[in-house]
């Protein structure tokens, strides 16, 4: 052969080589784009799937909803179908031959359509139990591995649902590396409004498919079952007790109100909100879901109002479904739908460090002490501070059960007996008794964070638990030429954020060591005896530090044993405050004399407030 036609025959070998390869790859990437992926579960061998549909009064909606739950993509998996069938009324004037005849249609239907998932299960109620009842009488979990996905007869689902809830389940209930149990399901429909917003429109960014979101969604949700026995459980005990879901704030207490116990979601919200529970949410482009509601007349609707969103299709996947991000990954939301932080425990002062950077660009933190602070009163106060939109808030104390709790809430805590252990000078610890170890430790602690917060740029608030700021005045800087202020008598001060260069990097012993010696001295009054009173000791006479006393500045009310000592006005006063060995009791009642105890019975605010448009 002509070695100029052996060249050409080879480059043309190598080029038609290239082509394929390309196209190879380009096929391997979509196929690995649109492929639907079939997790395992059968290293669980008790794993149960489901389906709970809650049907009335809509033949044509329950054939279009049953019709694609049977064309779902199961991949042989056994999903169990429960279709509960809410008797119509039969006590109305005229309609109770017609009444019957839909009923018996409607039941006509359902015996004739087959389902080859698994076992088809019909509940035809004796009498006219409505939505509430149909949800709530649905499901009791057999085991922790019984799920259930709750849908009403007017909605939709896509074929890749049960594959991506399927995964969905494996990823964030079974993987112990991404449980967590404030999760208590997910839903498939589309987010679409802020529910303490009265029902503002909300807005996730186009990057985000999962996200993790307080409020329930009734279009299509998943339900775990350890949450779902609790709610069940504590719904029993509040219906007994006559109390109402009345969440103030909330778009669901507007419908609570509109429509009663026709409706069973205003229970779960405030279930969740007592709880600090959250519930997986997609999103994804051009309003697609894997579960749309067709909103026909019924008991939310009272006409028609058509599909809500685009039903997601395989044909239409221009992205990875079936791709989860680790849990640590995702956004969490509240009902107001800001972004929270669960589990963030500080121990030590790098940690600290790092988690401020991660603070709310705003220039002041407020330190609250909840040592020798009950929860009830600590709770009250978290609802106080809500109320006045204070975010940038650090708590700290010793009660490590507690701070847990608040932890996994969002809230920033500082647990008090691990971060000591962490500090470099041990000195003034040892050979004390327990009670000296205990005031020396929280002082230590205090001083510690508040010099960390002053060098870390923030100006730093510290206030006691057995304070309540009245109004956003309490924050107003008496005089900002100051260096620090501080109370007397009770347990405030504030820290400028430049003062950490002029106390000096022996702040945290100096004030340590001044707390050895005043605690134990007899001449000092008992209500002296607190921290920020040991900081204008030890501070007084260095050169430079501009100390100024609040007392007067502040304008408090004080509760005591016999009275109030002070009478209330809620535009002039700035606080309130009682002392540490005052009744509990007492501090609720005065309190709710004032109307200043924001918490229920579940300790759980009785608002919720959301700032901003």
């Amino acid at each position: 052969m002509h070695p100029r036609r052996r060249s050409l025959l080879l480059l043309i070998f190598a080029l038609s080589s290239a082509i394929l390869l390309l196209c190879s790859s380009r096929h391997i990437s979509s196929t690995q784009l649109h492929t639907l992926p079939n997790p395992s579960t059968n290293s669980i061998p008790n794993f149960s799937f489901t389906i709970k549909l809650l049907t009335f009064d809509r033949l044509a909606s329950l054939r279009r909803c049953l019709l694609s739950l049977a064309a779902a993509d199961y991949s042989g998996d056994r999903a169990d179908l429960h279709i509960f069938v809410d008797h119509l009324p039969v006590n109305a004037s005229g309609l109770v031959e017609r009444n019957l005849e839909e009923s018996h249609r409607i039941l006509e239907f359902i015996d004739g359509f087959g389902w080859r998932h698994g076992e088809k299960l019909v509940h035809y109620r004796t009498g006219n139990a409505g939505l509430q009842a149909q949800w709530l009488e649905a499901w009791w979990p057999a085991s922790d591995d019984e799920f259930a996905f709750v849908v009403e007869d007017d909605l939709e689902v896509s074929p890749l649902y049960y594959k991506f809830l399927k995964g969905l389940i494996l990823k964030y209930y079974y993987d112990k590396s991404n449980y967590s149990p404030l999760i208590y399901g997910a839903s498939l429909q589309r987010p679409r409004f802020v529910a303490g917003k009265h029902g503002n429109k909300l807005k996730v960014d186009d990057d985000t498919h999962l996200f993790l979101y307080q409020i329930v969604g009734t279009w299509g949700q998943l339900l775990f079952p350890k949450p779902w026995k609790e709610f069940r459980l504590w719904y029993d005990i509040h219906k007994a007790k006559g109390l109402k879901p009345i969440l103030q704030g909330m778009v669901t207490t507007g419908w609570y109100k509109k429509m009663g116990e026709r409706i069973w979601t205003p229970w779960f919200v405030k279930f969740i909100h007592s709880k600090g529970y959250y519930n997986i949410y997609t999103n994804f482009l051009n309003e697609r879901a894997l579960s749309v509601s067709h909103r026909d007349a019924g008991v939310n609707y009272g006409k028609s109002a058509g599909p809500d969103s685009n039903l997601l299709q395989e044909s239409s996947l221009n992205f990875k479904l079936w791709e989860m991000q680790p849990l640590r990954n995702l956004k969490w939301y509240d009902f107001c739908f800001r972004e929270v932080h669960p589990g963030r425990i500080v121990r030590n002062l790098d940690e600290l460090g790092s988690v401020l950077e991660s603070m709310q660009k705003q220039t002041t933190v407020t330190l609250i002490s909840l040592y020798q602070n009950t929860e009830k009163i600590t709770r009250n106060l978290l609802c106080h501070l809500e109320r006045l939109d204070v975010l940038n808030s650090i708590f700290v104390g010793n009660d490590s059960e507690f701070l847990l709790d608040l932890s996994r809430r969002g809230y920033l805590v500082i647990d008090s007996e691990q971060f000591v252990s962490s500090l470099r000078d041990q000195s003034l610890m040892r050979h004390r008794s327990s009670e000296a170890t205990r005031v020396i430790n929280e002082i230590l602690v205090k001083a510690s964070i508040l010099y960390k917060l002053s060098e870390s740029g923030y100006n730093a608030w510290l206030i006691d638990g057995n304070i309540i700021p009245i109004s956003n005045s309490f924050y107003e800087l008496p005089d900002p030429s100051y260096d620090i202020m501080a109370a007397n008598n009770v347990e405030i001060m504030f820290l400028k954020s430049s003062s950490s260069r002029i106390l000096g990097a022996d702040f945290v012993s100096k004030v340590g060591e001044a707390g050895i010696s005043l605690i134990s001295s007899s001449s000092a009054p008992a209500e002296h005896k607190h921290f920020a009173w040991i900081v204008t000791k030890a501070l007084e006479g260095k050169a430079n530090v501009r100390i100024h006393q609040l007392d007067g500045d502040m304008h408090g009310v004080k509760l005591s044993s016999n009275t109030l000592d002070g009478a209330y006005s809620g535009t002039s006063k700035k606080w309130v405050f009682w002392p540490l060995s005052l009744d509990i009791n007492l501090i609720q009642r005065s309190l709710q004399a004032m109307n200043m105890w924001l918490i229920d019975e579940d300790l759980s605010c009785t608002a919720v407030i959301c700032h901003g448009k």
